[in-house]
């Protein structure tokens, strides 16, 4: 359940330009650039992700934890905003993220390998803050591109490797 009582459908003085540009600044600002100064003017206090990725919670310091943690992991970490279309205070991102693995991410260790990977994100933008988020990023795409989950061509060719050794038994 959200932690905002109103509908979007109260809501509909809020300028759907104006939602969009607060979480397109996340994503090009904060996300793209590292400007924690931005972070703290658009992130509400009481914060709330719905759908934290892993090992990160679901408050605001566990927000900007996991930016640090992406910027460090990713340093020229940044997004292609595919489209953004609002509903009231709601706003829905397609993006693609885009970096070059040069720290630590998700137990994986550096590989210099250049990645990329799509999120669908909703955001909640009430009074000019971003106040919820739910979202869904394609991390098995992201842990095939850092080696540390087989591509169907590696799971395919280990299936056939494993069945040409059992037929010569």
């Amino acid at each position: 359940m959200s932690k905002q009582d109103n509908s979007t459908a109260e809501n509909s003085s809020v300028s759907s330009d104006a939602v969009k540009a607060v979480v397109r600044r996340n994503t090009e600002e904060v996300q793209g650039r590292g400007n924690f100064d931005v972070f703290e003017q658009l992130f509400a206090d009481d914060f709330l992700d719905h759908t934290p990725q892993p090992n990160s919670g679901t408050d605001k310091d566990s927000v900007r934890t996991l930016y640090r943690r992406l910027r460090a992991a990713f340093p020229d970490f940044h997004a292609d905003i595919h489209w953004q279309a609002s509903d009231g205070e709601l706003v829905t991102t397609y993006k693609t993220y885009h970096g070059t693995h040069e720290g630590p991410f998700l137990g994986v260790a550096p590989t210099g390998r250049k990645i990329h990977f799509e999120t669908v994100d909703v955001m909640r933008v009430h009074n000019g803050k971003i106040t919820e988020h739910w979202g869904v990023a394609n991390l098995f795409s992201l842990m095939q591109q850092l080696g540390a989950l087989p591509t169907a061509t590696q799971a395919g060719n280990a299936q056939r490797t494993s069945s040409d050794a059992s037929t010569r038994k």
